[in-house]
């Protein structure tokens, strides 16, 4: 029997398919919720706040970080869970635990730190989230990880290359690799988080954009989606049309922006749900996406990304900083290659029991990636006598 309030087709914790290592369960919690606190109080977690979102940590304390976007996306997560009766513990989980793995700098050390290994088999963020909460936090003696449920490391692991998820395979067979090698879906509530991570950072990189001076309102004029909105408060509040009143209008199209996408996702996915008429999890594997934009909201969504990558992330301000991150990457990689010993102890001590290059080097890549922007510039430092940021 699913559980009070739960729908069918979605992920019921008494029907989880479990941990890897078995654990008594929690008197108090579901194994869900139980994941979701182990995610908070990891140290990769904690890392996030010295974690680039869009713009560099030194670069203004009212930016948003990896970890305050993980929060919105979260609290947009559940929003919408609770009104399509899916688990909204393990949409909490998952949403808080999907950048873990992310590098410094954000997508520019994402894309240095690939190129670097790009010998020895690349790096994923997604497939680095994953091995934190399955391998690099060390908080528990009975194994390393985190060691959560099934559900909730499905749902981290976002997108897969076939020669990852065929390694996956090898180490757990049926496990989270499986679904990428069989081309099916995650439940609804990976999905969800999915969508939610979207709508997050479309509407608080709009925010920071303005406030950095970087994109104006007049160019957002352009953006149906958010002009439409914008537009409609002024209507409502006519006042907000006055100079000094400018960044509470902003505030006020991006929630109304934000509130029709959400109900945008509910109203499409509850259509898709009835036309599919999924009766459990397992169903929903082998069917479509079902948590989605209507085709107006993608289209206008997708506008919006094509707007915020011209303009802001391809902003020459922006490029410059993020080709200096780069460059911070790429040194430290090089550095640690050469002198393993620079690394932190445990670290240092997995390149000496490693005897394959590439298992070197993906000591080197942990490493990198479970750094703050300010750890990596401050090593940098160290190491080359260079100071590229901040």
């Amino acid at each position: 029997m699913h559980e009070a309030g739960l729908a069918a087709y979605a992920c019921d914790p008494a029907q989880s398919r479990g941990r890897r290592y078995w654990e008594e369960p929690a008197p108090t919690r579901t194994p869900f919720q139980r994941d979701r606190d182990r995610i908070v109080h990891s140290t990769a977690f904690r890392r996030l706040v010295y974690k680039t979102q869009v713009f560099l940590n030194h670069e203004g304390d009212l930016f948003r970080t990896r970890l305050t976007h993980s929060i919105e996306v979260a609290q947009l997560g559940r929003s919408i869970a609770r009104s399509l009766s899916l688990n909204e513990d393990l949409v909490e989980a998952i949403c808080l635990a999907h950048d873990l793995g992310h590098t410094p700098f954000g997508h520019a050390g994402q894309d240095a730190l690939h190129d670097c290994m790009a010998e020895f088999g690349g790096f994923e963020h997604n497939l680095q989230s994953l091995r934190v909460v399955d391998w690099l936090e060390r908080r528990y003696p009975q194994f390393d990880g985190l060691n959560l449920c099934f559900e909730t490391r499905e749902g981290i692991l976002k997108h897969c290359s076939q020669a990852n998820a065929r390694a996956l395979e090898a180490q757990e067979l049926g496990g989270v690799g499986a679904r990428f090698l069989l081309r099916q879906q995650p439940s609804l509530e990976a999905q969800l988080c999915n969508l939610a991570d979207e709508i997050a950072y479309n509407a608080h990189d709009i925010d920071d954009g303005v406030r950095s001076g970087l994109i104006s309102m007049e160019q957002l004029q352009s953006i149906p989606l958010f002009e439409s909105h914008r537009l409609q408060a002024l209507a409502e509040y006519p006042a907000l049309a006055r100079l000094e009143l400018q960044r509470r209008l902003l505030y006020e199209a991006i929630r109304r922006m934000l509130s029709a996408q959400v109900y945008d996702v509910i109203e499409a996915t509850r259509h898709a749900l009835q036309t599919h008429g999924p009766k459990h999890v397992d169903e929903v594997r082998a069917l479509p996406l079902l948590v989605r934009f209507s085709e107006e909201m993608h289209g206008q969504s997708l506008a919006l990304k094509r707007f915020l990558f011209a303009n802001l992330y391809r902003h020459p301000q922006v490029v410059e900083t993020t080709n200096s991150a780069r460059q911070v990457v790429r040194d430290l990689f090089a550095s640690y290659m050469q002198q393993p010993q620079a690394m932190k102890p445990i670290f240092a001590q997995r390149w000496d029991e490693a005897v394959a290059p590439s298992d070197r080097a993906r000591v080197v890549a942990d490493f990198i990636a479970g750094m703050t922007d300010r750890y990596a510039v401050k090593e940098h430092e160290r190491l080359t006598g260079q100071r590229l940021l901040g």
